[in-house]
């Protein structure tokens, strides 16, 4: 670096970037149905695509007989301690009347 440069960019401007970008970065709570199953699952990630996707190719142990699995519902957190801890919140209920609420009050169909 020459003169707190890379290349022609300010190494200011590069980390005020890097610190912006790292602000679109977000963690998901998620809750799947399987009407083969006729059940709900709960889990945490960071894309929600890429992670049904698991789930529905079988590598997911817990969710590999309920196949295909539905995304029902889903929140975003910043940081993923915040995202596992709404989800330990969701899955402590232990209720199917809990995650039929939280579908009727905002999920995806």
């Amino acid at each position: 670096t020459r003169n707190g440069r890379i290349g022609s960019t300010p190494i200011r401007a590069l980390l005020k970037a890097a610190k912006a970008a790292f602000f679109f970065i977000m963690f998901y709570v998620y809750i799947l149905y399987s009407a083969k199953l006729n059940r709900y699952y709960t889990g945490s990630c960071e894309s929600i695509v890429a992670r049904l996707q698991r789930h529905n190719l079988g590598t997911v142990t817990p969710t590999r007989s309920g196949k295909p699995w539905e995304l029902k519902y889903f929140e975003d957190y910043h940081t993923r301690q915040e995202a596992l801890n709404r989800e330990l919140q969701i899955k402590k209920m232990k209720s199917r009347a809990y995650f039929e609420k939280l579908i009727s009050q905002r999920g995806i169909d």
